[in-house]
């Protein structure tokens, strides 16, 4: 009985939940529908006539996701994507971790004027570079490159992940270090044996965050690489479709679901890691 009331009592919640997953959802779901449907049928009724209606199943089809990857460029524009990204991610975490470890727990001259940059470098807005930094990766010759793509994202999304690193790595216990380095360790070795070992769920949250927000990008890659189909990532090539094809609505939503898929398994696959990661960092800030 009294687990009863508990299920009646939490039933308008379970309800409002529901209702808001629905509407968030709804959207990929036609999405999704529409991806597999030929452009007649597509042209002739909606997504959601498929969900009632079982003979348009047997008329489903792969033919559009095989024209976006091997007609439309999307086959290389997801190749190109995972060049941009993967060695972004490493880059950028591999220094964030090094930097918030120096910035936490080794004592220099001028830390927290240091600290302070970093936090100031957070609040620039990104547009305001683009044309110095341009003009720079010009005069390098790296423009158009995936180096120079790769030096543009590490910069942008060091500052942020500096500072949710440096506040985690400082919450950490004092007397971890204390013993490491009383036992003879290295500053060098208490960031490898102490330090990420214990921030795992911090270090993936951060991941997931640069990961997302690189392969989402298109201004940057843009910019950088100028729009060429040689080294196009998905977000770009996809515009170039929306441009091109903007009337193939078959093809475009199968494109869409070409760039979600990625992040969509990144996320669900290291979840647990992303929520412990929120949560700790929560609980230590």
């Amino acid at each position: 009985m009294r687990r009863w009331r508990q299920l009646l009592k939490l039933l308008p919640v379970h309800l409002v939940v529901i209702a808001l997953a629905a509407i968030w959802l709804t959207p990929s779901l036609g999405l999704l529908v529409s991806s597999f449907r030929p452009r007649q049928d597509l042209l002739a009724s909606g997504w959601w006539t498929t969900l009632v209606n079982p003979s348009y199943w047997p008329r489903f089809t792969l033919d559009n996701y095989r024209d976006v990857l091997f007609r439309q460029g999307m086959g290389r524009a997801f190749l190109n994507s995972f060049i941009i990204t993967v060695p972004t991610t490493l880059i950028t975490l591999s220094i964030a971790a090094l930097a918030a470890y120096a910035l936490a727990w080794m004592n220099f001259r001028g830390r927290q004027l240091l600290l302070m940059t970093v936090i100031g470098l957070i609040v620039i807005p990104l547009q305001m570079t683009l044309i110095p930094v341009l003009r720079m990766f010009n005069a390098l010759k790296i423009s158009g490159t995936f180096p120079g793509v790769w030096l543009a994202h590490t910069g942008y999304g060091l500052p942020l992940m500096i500072y949710l690193l440096r506040n985690f790595f400082g919450a950490l216990p004092r007397e971890l270090f204390e013993s490491a380095f009383i036992d003879g360790a290295s500053p060098f070795t208490a960031f490898l044996r102490l330090t990420l070992p214990l921030s795992v769920p911090v270090l993936a949250s951060a991941a997931i965050f640069q990961f997302l927000w690189v392969w989402n990008d298109l201004l940057v890659s843009l910019v950088y690489l100028g729009g060429f189909a040689r080294v196009a990532p998905l977000t770009v090539q996809l515009s170039n479709l929306v441009g091109s094809r903007g009337q193939d609505w078959h093809l475009l939503t199968a494109a869409a679901f070409v760039s979600m898929i990625v992040p969509m398994i990144v996320f669900f696959s290291l979840q647990r890691y992303f929520v412990r990661g929120i949560l700790a960092g929560a609980l230590k800030g």
